[in-house]
């Protein structure tokens, strides 16, 4: 009985040897392979939130409160404004009560950017395509941004313009006001959804961040209106000096106190207050499992 022949060299496909020692066939791909970056993460995450329908629907729905409330207020002042009633007005000042309630949108919509994901499991795909979680929260977090800052700087500096034209009444806003009531309220607002961004990648759970921010946007104004106590009086005037309304109302030159913060203050405590949580939030992303 003969043994059997091994077979030749020629005949044997070309085999590569796997870290467990078992043999696969080799395989160049065509596409070429490139390291990652953040700019891919940012791609990725300009890509969900474009996509997703609820976005269109939230931005929609904040920009026709910013826009819609502005200029009816604004029509209703100058409908109803006696001769004189508006010398020494700012006009701009009228853009406020949209952009406060509309402020709730940004709240819901930074939220959702990342708690959706944790509610839907789309995290678990996400980390797999980038294992990076610090750039993952990067990246959502610099498209939230830009989004949140132009759909806001639009909203207003269209708002500015036709308040400033129906109210012709009222004086000319200086060239700071304007910058104020434009792109210093832009930024503001842009680093308020920051914040509830990173809240939501801390709590993952989208009704419970919300809830959260909404108390942070209306408890310390609603708690002062009832604290009636004199030992209490102290308390009462930070509340109001320092609730998110009263910085608001900063950039139109219409805070609820003559004390407290002035000028550009609410932004640099907003930009610290942003840091802080956002911060904690990378800290508590490394720390915890997906």
């Amino acid at each position: 009985m003969s043994s059997p022949q091994s077979p030749s060299p020629q005949a044997a496909p070309l085999l590569h040897q796997a870290p467990g020692g078992a043999p696969y066939a080799g395989y160049t791909s065509p596409i070429p392979v490139v390291r990652t970056h953040l700019g891919h993460a940012v791609a990725s995450e300009w890509t969900k939130i474009r996509s997703v329908r609820s976005t269109m629907w939230t931005l929609g729905v904040y920009v026709l409160l910013v826009v819609g409330i502005g200029l009816v207020t604004a029509l209703l002042v100058a409908a109803n404004a006696s001769d004189g009633s508006l010398d020494g007005e700012n006009p701009l000042s009228m853009g406020f009560f949209g952009l406060l309630l509309g402020s709730m949108c940004v709240i819901t919509l930074g939220v959702l950017t990342t708690a959706s994901e944790y509610g839907t499991g789309m995290i678990r795909t996400t980390t797999v395509a980038c294992p990076s979680r610090g750039r993952v929260l990067a990246a959502k977090s610099i498209v939230f941004f830009a989004v949140a800052f132009v759909v806001t700087l639009v909203s207003t500096f269209l708002v500015a313009v036709v308040d400033t034209a129906v109210l012709t009444d009222a004086r000319e806003p200086s060239g700071g006001e304007w910058l104020k009531a434009t792109v210093g309220v832009s930024l503001y607002l842009a680093l308020l959804g920051l914040v509830s961004l990173a809240i939501g990648s801390v709590i993952r759970h989208s009704a419970g961040a919300i809830t959260i921010m909404i108390g942070v946007l209306l408890a310390p104004l609603v708690i002062a209106l009832f604290m009636f106590s004199e030992s209490l009086q102290d308390l009462r005037e930070a509340l109001f000096e320092y609730s998110i309304p009263s910085q608001l109302g900063i950039f139109y030159s219409s805070s609820l106190t003559d004390s407290g913060p002035s000028g550009w203050d609410p932004l640099w405590i907003a930009l610290g207050t942003t840091a802080v949580v956002l911060g904690s939030a990378f800290f508590l992303l490394e720390k915890r499992d997906v």
